[in-house]
């Protein structure tokens, strides 16, 4: 039976500022593009997803490959998941500081390796064993972001500091962090059905502003910010990575349209259980295996596109 195509993807869920609006419309174009252009020759929804997730860590508009967040130490470290929900495999990097494309390492790791995840040298190492080129990491470190540290640590001294991690449900200084920008999550991710029925799911991100060294979110593991299985659903998060890592917020999702809850309900179900359970924050991405698919985002914006055989669409709210 053949499947009509869908690739759908997300740039990210934070308070986009109006200047920025127009990169990340245009930089999820091109992601849909690439990634599309796969799926109308009949390429398959792993190669599709691989290839728009990496036209988004090119582009220094997202948090994600060159130009991601520093580390509170001045560094980037990358971490990519990949999933392909026919075969039921999955690679998965993390802390990787040498490679400009985390997802095609996680690419790697899907089909070269027995194992599923790798991590910090362990992972470069076995990226370029199988041909992949390790860069210097001051190659993926934008002067924008050396000024972004810079102000966050300011703010931090000044105890002003992003109350990201706080916890608190209610805690109106988070919120009042998310509407000036320093809550900005611009993760990038894609899910896709392709003309066989198979459907994959990728994420990548350079994880938060300032973060500890080592420190890994939700984005590149398996079930939390990233899940695809032919039986259910493909699923791909961004925002606030601790509390979607508590709820597996990922699976969480899959497992409702796997029992029955059409994929844009199940969206919006699954944001409102991140923050009437944690406070969380993010946005979501999800298809189903009839190409049914939802989003949702409880933050003031967020990234996204679709492409089907009619054609492709962008929008920044829902």
């Amino acid at each position: 039976m053949k499947h009509k195509p869908v690739l759908l993807v997300h740039g990210g869920a934070w308070a986009i500022p109006a200047d920025a609006a127009a990169a990340h419309e245009a930089g999820v174009r091109k992601a849909l593009e690439a990634g599309y252009a796969i799926l109308a020759r009949g390429g398959t929804a792993l190669d599709a997803v691989e290839a728009a997730v990496t036209v988004m860590e090119d582009d220094p508009t997202f948090d994600a490959g060159r130009g991601s967040f520093l580390t509170s130490d001045g560094r980037v470290q990358l971490d990519a998941l990949l999933m392909d929900g026919g075969r039921m495999k999955a690679g998965g990097v993390a802390c990787v500081e040498r490679l400009r494309n985390p997802i095609q390492a996680a690419r790697l790791v899907l089909e070269q390796s027995p194992h599923v995840y790798f991590v910090g040298a362990g992972a470069e190492q076995f990226a370029e064993m199988h041909g992949m080129a390790l860069i210097d990491n001051s190659e993926l470190v934008l002067e924008r972001e050396r000024e972004r540290l810079a102000e966050a640590k300011a703010r931090e001294a000044a105890g002003l500091a992003d109350a990201t991690f706080s916890g608190a449900q209610d805690d109106k200084s988070a919120e009042t962090a998310y509407t000036a920008g320093m809550g900005s999550h611009d993760t990038v991710g894609a899910v896709a059905l392709d003309g066989q029925g198979n459907l994959a799911a990728g994420t990548s991100t350079g994880g938060t502003l300032n973060k500890t060294p080592g420190r890994v979110g939700d984005s590149s593991l398996i079930g939390c910010g990233c899940y695809a299985d032919d039986e259910s659903a493909a699923v791909s998060l961004t925002g606030w990575g601790e509390p979607i890592m508590k709820l597996v917020l990922g699976k969480w999702a899959v497992d409702r349209v796997a029992l029955g809850t059409p994929p844009e309900l199940a969206a919006c179900e699954a944001i409102s259980y991140l923050y009437n359970r944690l406070g969380g924050h993010g946005g979501i991405i999800l298809l189903g295996p009839d190409g049914r698919f939802g989003l949702a985002h409880n933050t003031p914006a967020m990234a996204w596109g679709i492409a089907t055989p009619a054609g492709l669409r962008t929008g920044l709210t829902i």
